[in-house]
């Protein structure tokens, strides 16, 4: 069967819209892990495994506005932090998946998925330390916030080259050329 690109682009936006609803589950306590000062949340998988598949925008859709709508229903206070970091960290891991050592993907996302936590782990505590006038909360949850930026990272990683995710995805988005 042929696809166009109009049905390329609606496979997108289905996907797109698909792990952003994973993104808004994975945010809420109901999926966490309680720790000392509140919860390891598993959305960074999902962030991360997006951002290495999708474009840059639609990386920044389910990354930021994702992260931004959990928060939004479940722990409204933290989420333009939330917004700003996760869409930053996506931003950053799509485009250096895609246009950076394109003859070395996983290196790329690799490269992608580090900065990508090192983006998540600042824009957090910078972020609770601003939005609970307080560093020493920030550095209460540094030591989570670092696991689940590496539980993510590490994850998504796994899902997106080991177990096959990379390979559905362009086998499923592969428009076929006319001969």
């Amino acid at each position: 069967m042929m696809k166009s690109k109009s049905h390329q682009m609606i496979l997108t936006m289905c996907v797109g819209a698909m792990l952003m609803a994973m993104n808004v589950v994975l945010s809420s306590s109901i999926f966490s892990i309680p720790v000392p000062g509140g919860h390891l949340y598993l959305n960074d998988i999902v962030i991360c495994t997006a951002a290495i598949l999708l474009d840059p925008i639609t990386a920044f859709m389910v990354g930021g506005v994702g992260a931004f709508l959990g928060d939004l229903f479940f722990y409204p206070t933290p989420m333009f932090v939330s917004l700003v970091t996760h869409g930053v960290q996506a931003v950053v891991i799509s485009l250096l998946s895609h246009r950076v050592l394109k003859k070395h993907p996983v290196v790329a996302s690799g490269i992608g998925v580090t900065l990508g936590a090192i983006i998540n782990v600042v824009g957090y505590s910078l972020g609770r330390a601003f939005l609970y006038s307080t560093p020493e909360y920030a550095w209460v949850k540094l030591p989570y916030q670092i696991l689940q930026a590496g539980v993510g990272a590490v994850v998504g990683m796994l899902l997106v080259f080991v177990f096959g995710v990379k390979k559905l995805y362009d086998k499923t988005m592969k428009i076929p050329q006319n001969p």
